[in-house]
């Protein structure tokens, strides 16, 4: 029925899905959605009108998450593109032709913002990262991540920073602009292209040296190297530089830094010039090091954390994803069985890196690294936050406003008078049980509703 809700809402049609279905029965729906596929209009005009109508929507949730705190009983009242008033049920302003939606049982929060995801990649116990990057073809890739973008919407999070194609070159920006032109279903995309890598430490390798191979990111080397690439890709249309300041390239494939100080500071003295931020790919404690002394803006794992290096990003700013789910998706793949078996290192490491991020009072932000693991799971991410030991209120405001303030978001993330209309509906209360955000039973973007 989403999409089918989607073309009603659309003020050319003339129609309140919401009036509708107050006054029809699910049978007679039922017979307007077969109308409307046997007419064409389905087909034609699922995605192809401009903006979202010029009707009032009030949503009748039990509670409301602001972005910052829950408020029991208050409503959302929607017009367009936009929210317009967000207030206790008592004193809210009721336009008389408004459209009623009641979402009783629910918890109505902002659209969730996923701070690391990967739509051109999928579970890696599927296909391998290699081959992914080296057999797929250009064009599965995309129709994959077309599915993705479109599971991703519908699990509730309606903006991703997608930190690169990995071997797909500039197709996210091309995913993007689908997107915003209607033309198929997903989130808000900031985009960070191919992503930046020191010659020779990124994958895939192969044996055959004489093979120029297809490469996961853009290599680049010296200080005028790493200033064209991070010039190039946001000429490309990147929103954000993404770096790898180390990778598994050492001796007997030890994970070692990549780019020297100056190269750092350098990239992101750049891409800062232009406006944009810099997350930076760290799993060793000299990479994060050198990350924190050039100014970055966030660093994503963070397996090589110390307390040290947290007080450092904690007096810089400088916010941590940890992505926790990929790191226990990828030992579920190496066998490992979670509450059966003893937890592998990797696991303790991050339950370990996360605790001291925690008490050192580093920004965190909710990213899974999802592509690693299955998109529309993004929610998995949180779900372990909280395990990990985040009271699920800190979990909720990583994933909305704190994520949109970290990537400069400044229309998102809230539910505030103004800010865009990006709202999901969640059963139960997230506060209190962070699975809630799982059990999704609306979704908006731009004033306008999906539903499976």
């Amino acid at each position: 029925m989403g999409w089918i809700m989607h073309w009603l809402h659309r003020s050319e049609n003339k129609i309140n899905f919401y009036v509708l279905k107050e006054a029809l029965s699910l049978s007679e729906m039922k017979k307007i959605k077969l109308l409307l596929l046997i007419s064409g209009l389905f087909c034609t005009r699922l995605f192809a009108q401009p903006g979202a109508g010029d009707s009032y929507i009030l949503l009748k949730p039990d509670r409301v998450f602001d972005g910052k705190e829950i408020h029991a009983g208050w409503w959302v009242l929607v017009k367009g593109k936009t929210i317009r008033a967000v207030d206790d049920s008592a004193k809210i302003f009721k336009p008389a032709d408004a459209g009623v939606m009641v979402l009783k049982g629910t918890t109505l929060i902002p659209g969730m913002i996923e701070g690391h995801s990967h739509l051109f990649l999928h579970p890696y116990n599927e296909t391998s990262w290699d081959d992914q990057v080296l057999t797929e073809s250009r064009a599965e890739r995309t129709a994959r991540a077309v599915t993705h973008a479109r599971a991703t919407l519908m699990a509730g999070f309606t903006t991703v920073r997608d930190l690169g194609t990995e071997g797909a070159g500039y197709d996210d920006v091309g995913l993007k602009k689908t997107i915003e032109k209607g033309i198929v279903p997903g989130p808000r995309m900031l985009c960070a292209t191919r992503a930046i890598v020191a010659t020779g430490s990124y994958g895939p390798k192969v044996l055959v040296n004489e093979t120029d191979n297809l490469k996961g990111g853009e290599e680049a080397d010296g200080i005028d190297g790493i200033t064209h690439a991070v010039r190039s890709q946001i000429g490309h249309g990147a929103d954000v530089v993404k770096i790898y300041v180390d990778y598994r390239w050492g001796l007997n494939e030890a994970a070692e830094p990549t780019f020297t100080l100056e190269e750092l500071k350098t990239a992101v003295e750049v891409a800062h010039s232009s406006g944009r931020i810099v997350a930076v790919h760290s799993g060793t404690t000299e990479g994060m090091r050198r990350a924190i002394m050039a100014g970055v803006n966030t660093i994503e794992h963070g397996d090589g954390g110390t307390p040290e290096l947290f007080a450092m990003m904690k007096a810089k700013g400088i916010a941590l994803c940890p992505t926790l789910a990929a790191t226990e998706a990828i030992s579920a793949y190496h066998g490992w069985k979670k509450g059966a078996d003893a937890d592998p290192a990797a696991v303790k490491q991050k339950h370990a890196i996360f605790t001291e991020a925690l008490k050192a009072g580093v920004t965190i932000c909710m990213g899974g690294d999802v592509g690693v693991f299955p998109h529309g799971d993004n929610a998995r991410e949180m779900v372990l936050m909280a395990e990990y030991g985040m009271k699920p209120i800190d979990v909720l405001r990583s994933a909305t406003s704190v994520n949109a303030e970290v990537f400069g978001l400044k229309l998102l993330g809230n539910i505030k008078p103004w800010y865009l209309a990006d709202l999901v509906a969640v059963e139960g209360d997230p506060s209190v049980d962070i699975k809630a955000v799982k059990q999704v039973k609306m979704v908006m973007k731009d004033g306008i509703i999906y539903t499976n």
